[in-house]
């Protein structure tokens, strides 16, 4: 069976990127993460280091827009020529001209039960909105804000005295549960991206 080949985009601790290293250094999981980039120095490249990856910085601050920094990032992505890109925990938009060079093979993940509470804040919009129940989600990267097909989510409580950072804490093992998951089906050809972008748009 061919391997998944996988590029990792981050802007910070990579905790996602450490559970997928962990997940694809088993000998029976069908993707390899092949190399690691960042818009920024981040900690996440200790993950890179600990397991042997190569990395690649394109900083965002040393482009004129962020249209110029997306060409960049996609001439560094082009460059591996992945099968796969996930974003994990990269916190830029990234352009719709490198969106589109890609899709529908990027993905991302996301700390709440989509379409609701998207954006930079869905665990702090979720308990302001009062609701008793958020979630995980794994999607597709389109042009929108999270908004993109909707590969696997799943709902997680929220209780009585929660914050932002304990509820956070309690969706971040199930963020990780999914995003392994998804890509090993991806992997397998259990999810067809083409098929679900294709769905989702009818």
């Amino acid at each position: 069976m061919r391997v998944l080949t996988v590029a990792v985009l981050i802007s910070g601790a990579g905790s996602n990127l450490r559970a997928l290293l962990e997940a694809a250094s088993a000998p029976d999981y069908p993707a390899r993460i092949i190399a690691i980039g960042a818009d920024r120095e981040a900690a996440g490249f200790e993950h890179a280091e600990a397991f042997g990856i190569p990395t690649f910085l394109v900083p965002f601050r040393e482009f004129e827009s962020r249209e110029a920094w997306g060409r960049e990032l996609g001439v560094q992505l082009a460059a591996w020529q992945p099968d796969l890109v996930v974003l994990s925990g990269m916190m830029r938009l990234l352009p719709a001209d490198l969106v589109a060079q890609w899709a529908p093979r990027i993905i991302n993940t996301h700390p709440a039960y989509l379409p609701e509470f998207p954006g930079a804040h869905g665990v702090r919009d979720a308990i302001a909105s009062g609701t008793t129940q958020t979630g995980a989600s794994v999607i597709v990267v389109d042009h929108g804000i999270d908004s993109g097909p909707i590969l696997a989510q799943e709902r997680i409580a929220i209780l009585p005295g929660d914050d932002e950072a304990a509820l956070h804490e309690r969706i971040k093992p199930v963020e990780r549960r999914l995003l392994i998951d998804v890509v090993r089906r991806i992997a397998t050809g259990e999810i067809d991206l083409s098929a679900a972008t294709a769905a989702a748009s009818n």
